[in-house]
């Protein structure tokens, strides 16, 4: 069965924002990053990805999901509201809105993976909602050295968790640890 692994880029300091709401900092390194050994490790064991509505409306247009995403494979974005207009699929990527929670669209999400696992890219909040529900099987949290000083906590207020390291690798700046939640 599909594991669910809750992924976010961070800065030291642990925010996943900065006060005016940009994430750039943390993605100083994306083009190195983006052809990476990591990240094809990463498309290669993901066979869904699950993401919140904020994170999702980060691109300009969503149809470029279809064209450029990194991860072709079925999207689940957790809202409140689906849009008018489903955007592009293209074969590989579809995109499904859930508006039925974080339960719902994880059990979707599984399924739509098969034998790989579910990839969560992005939303503190639904991050928390993730972990305070008990579906996250692992953490995976880059680090960037980079200090934010304020803005958006991935982990303000959320449950005590116990942790068990998997791997903790560097990959150009950034730090990539990886921990299995202990149950």
């Amino acid at each position: 069965m599909a594991k669910v692994i809750a992924g976010a880029t961070v800065s030291l300091d642990g925010f996943v924002e900065d006060a005016e709401g940009s994430a750039a900092a943390l993605y100083s390194d994306f083009e190195e990053l983006a052809g990476s050994e990591y990240m094809k490790a990463l498309q290669d064991e993901t066979g869904a990805v699950l993401m919140g509505r904020r994170t999702f409306d980060m691109a300009e247009d969503p149809d470029d999901y279809a064209d450029n995403y990194e991860f072709q494979v079925p999207m689940f974005v957790v809202t409140h509201e689906a849009p008018p207009v489903t955007p592009k699929s293209n074969g590989r990527l579809s995109i499904t809105f859930v508006t039925d929670g974080v339960e719902e669209a994880v059990k979707r999400a599984v399924e739509a993976a098969g034998d790989r696992d579910v990839t969560f890219i992005g939303g503190a909040d639904v991050f928390g909602q993730l972990l305070a529900a008990g579906l996250v099987d692992e953490l995976s949290i880059d680090v960037m050295p980079v200090l934010l000083g304020d803005g958006v906590r991935l982990f303000a207020g959320g449950p005590a968790v116990t942790l068990e390291k998997v791997s903790a690798q560097e990959i150009g700046v950034r730090m990539a640890l990886r921990y299995r939640v202990v149950r």
